[in-house]
């Protein structure tokens, strides 16, 4: 059943172009791909790349079979937060990890023509675990997506909760679904004015150890006490 989330309003200063935006949430099956529609983006800071996609399976549905009446907007998983990481003290060893998370793949499509607004359906997979000092055997991780005048100001940013069961085991993963609508004040408006940006909320600290592209990872067949340290 689609969940409709509430409509999102942008400031007062940009009404005018871009009235209104609105999210909804759906459970998925996307794929480990992602980037601007059409194409595979490069997550180091926040880069796409124009490598295109070869399909091997049935990938999101498409929203329309006619043309769209220009680009859409790029899609990408913002650096800084792509992945969720928990540190007692703040200190980056195997046994202080708590519970951790990564945006393992993002797919997106568009629909829009004349002066209709752009429709831009997201899939996200999340890949997410349990570390030495998780102390539940379930979390509930947040994320957020946000829309931006390109390179410029943010017009909209929304939070979603992902509860996750490990009682299952050390990992799980996730899909999720989300569809965004973002009006235009004019057909001239293009897809390409916009920005979608996706991210785990994390504190200063996660930012920060994601900036020098540390990471931990719990190789395949070994217990969590033989878990390598950061990468």
């Amino acid at each position: 059943m689609r969940r409709v989330l509430p409509v999102l309003a942008v400031s007062a200063a940009l009404a005018s172009l871009f009235p209104v935006m609105a999210m909804a949430q759906n459970s998925s099956r996307p794929l480990p791909t992602g980037g601007r529609p059409g194409q595979i983006p490069g997550q180091e800071q926040g880069q796409a790349s124009d490598t295109p996609i070869t399909p091997t399976a049935p990938r999101i549905a498409p929203l329309s079979r006619r043309a769209n009446a220009g680009p859409c907007p790029y899609v990408k998983i913002l650096y800084d937060a792509a992945r969720y990481v928990e540190l007692a003290d703040n200190r980056p060893a195997t046994a202080n990890v708590g519970y951790t998370g990564e945006i393992e793949g993002l797919a997106a499509d568009c629909s829009y023509r004349g002066d209709d607004p752009i429709t831009v359906q997201v899939n996200l997979l999340f890949n997410l675990g349990r570390g030495p000092m998780a102390t539940a055997g379930s979390h509930t991780y947040r994320y957020w997506i946000a829309v931006t005048e390109r390179n410029r100001a943010i017009l909209a940013k929304q939070y979603f909760d992902l509860p996750v069961d490990f009682r299952g085991g050390e990992t799980a993963s996730a899909t999720e679904e989300q569809t965004i609508v973002i009006p235009r004040a004019a057909a001239t408006t293009s897809g390409d004015n916009f920005e979608i940006l996706v991210g785990f909320e994390v504190t200063q600290e996660m930012a920060e150890f994601n900036r020098t592209g540390s990471r931990f990872r719990i190789n395949a067949g070994q217990s969590m006490a033989e878990a390598t340290d950061p990468q």
